[in-house]
């Protein structure tokens, strides 16, 4: 077809990258450009995420097949091969299996009480309160603070001797607290870290909830009232199965951070008290997270803790896995 200068222009033959099969210089040069300038962006990433994540999982994962000798800090060179023998010395440990138990019962208490928590709150400010916002901005604070920060206030409010909750038990006549306080009894030790960890992590789920529930159609609710549907009925038949893609996504990221709890163990109990178990003084709140970091920088025992590590990461994926399908299934 004759250009407007009266020439012919060649035809182009797409490339595989539809833009033609020869660019010209220019445009070669200008996409060269163009890709260092995206390179130079992710850069920082990549450099970031290759030095602090990738080399450290598969440096474990070399720690795991190998040991280091007792006379040895020299964690680079002066590395002994043991293949899988610091995995198959998790079989006879019963530490470790402890820890796991410990750290399962701690899944078993935090996952459902978070997930109450959080529908709560969101349920009780969906209503028209007045300062809603600011309830919601001071219900969602403590989720922002460190774990450390958190447990060592909660570690002073469960103080035996100055802790407030310890006082306000003693009004009321209830002295069980008083000599030992709620961290230092192994039956109330970790529930007292889950009540905790659940009031601080409350605000982010209220916020995924209310979210949810801010979406449902009102016609839904006022149809189910005309019918003489009660509110506990409404709540169970409209509200409950609309929000479950929440409840799953709090399930799978609560078994998560449960299975790799540490921070508010170390905080606030540093995995005791102890418990007689068969003879032998385990720590009531012992969870595996921290018997790695024991065996680790304690002991020095860094293929062993790193095998640990290992077995903790199986279990996780598994017991997500197992969840959301199980969940999946009913959304």
């Amino acid at each position: 077809m004759p250009h407007q200068n009266g020439r012919t222009r060649k035809h182009e033959h797409p490339g595989p990258d539809g833009l033609g099969a020869n660019l010209s210089p220019r445009r070669a040069s200008r996409r060269a450009r163009d890709s260092a300038a995206s390179y130079a962006f992710l850069a920082p990433f990549l450099i970031t995420f290759a030095v602090f994540l990738a080399f450290p999982v598969f440096y474990s994962l070399y720690l795991a097949l190998h040991q280091v000798p007792a006379d040895s800090f020299d964690i680079f060179g002066g590395l002994e091969f043991v293949a899988f023998r610091n995995f198959a010395k998790l079989f006879t440990d019963t530490k470790f299996w402890w820890s796991v138990l410990m750290t399962l019962y701690y899944a078993a208490l935090i996952i459902p009480s978070g997930i109450a928590a959080s529908l709560g709150l969101a349920l009780l400010l969906n209503n028209r309160l007045k300062l809603v916002a600011v309830y919601r901005s001071a219900f969602f604070m403590p989720y922002v603070l460190d774990m450390l920060v958190v447990g060592i206030v909660w570690t002073l409010i469960y103080s035996p001797h100055v802790g407030i909750l310890t006082r306000i038990f003693e009004s009321v006549g209830i002295t069980t607290f008083s000599e030992r306080g709620f961290l230092g009894m192994p039956g109330s030790a970790m529930p007292s870290v889950v009540f905790a960890n659940v009031l601080k992590g409350a605000g982010f789920g209220m916020i995924l909830y209310l979210s949810a529930i801010q979406n449902i159609s009102q016609s839904l609710y006022e149809a189910a009232e005309i019918d003489g549907a009660t509110p506990w009925k409404r709540f169970t038949s409209i509200t409950l199965p609309l929000v479950k893609p929440i409840t799953l996504f709090m399930v799978i990221i609560g078994t998560i951070g449960a299975l790799n709890a540490f921070a508010e163990v170390y905080a606030m109990t540093g995995g005791g008290p102890n418990v007689d178990v068969g003879g032998r003084a385990l720590g009531a709140t012992w969870v595996t997270g921290y018997y790695v970091f024991d065996t680790f920088y304690t002991q020095f025992k860094l293929g062993y803790a790193a095998a640990m590590s290992y077995v903790l990461l199986a279990l996780t994926l598994i017991i997500s896995i197992v969840n959301r399908r199980f969940l999946r299934a009913e959304v």
